[in-house]
């Protein structure tokens, strides 16, 4: 009988931390991010200061448009550039969205190779869903 109830006790014991994580308590959800995950968070780019607003060059360092936008996935990864081509001080510009994997960064350009503005302006252009 004594061995008995010290197993039932042990397994108790050995349940309890897994009982007190599992059952969520009021003001001990953590918000935001870690100490290590700001670290992570830090190494990353910022869309608002190293992105938006940059000139994108293609192979032959002609600047064909600039970064306006970036849309990120449902999983939560960067998917399309929206590259502003064409126009002249922001009239008749036209937006396409670009796969993220086609740019990249040469020389601290973002470049996408094989393109021109005329092939830019010539692809469907980009319109955000109302």
């Amino acid at each position: 009988m004594k061995r008995i109830t010290i197993s039932i006790l042990a397994s108790i014991a050995m349940m309890t931390p897994a009982i007190a994580q599992a059952a969520p308590v009021a003001g001990s959800t953590l918000i935001g991010v870690s100490v290590t995950e700001l670290r992570d968070v830090t190494l990353g780019w910022s869309t608002k200061h190293q992105l938006l607003g940059e000139s994108v060059f293609n192979a032959k360092s002609e600047q064909i448009g600039t970064i306006d936008d970036v849309i990120i996935a449902p999983d939560k990864s960067a998917s399309y550039a929206i590259i502003g081509a064409g126009g002249f001080l922001g009239m008749d510009k036209h937006d396409v969205a670009i796969p993220v994997a086609q740019i990249r960064l040469v020389g601290g350009k973002f470049v996408l190779a094989g393109a021109t503005k005329d092939a830019l302006e010539a692809m469907p252009a980009f319109e955000y869903a109302q």
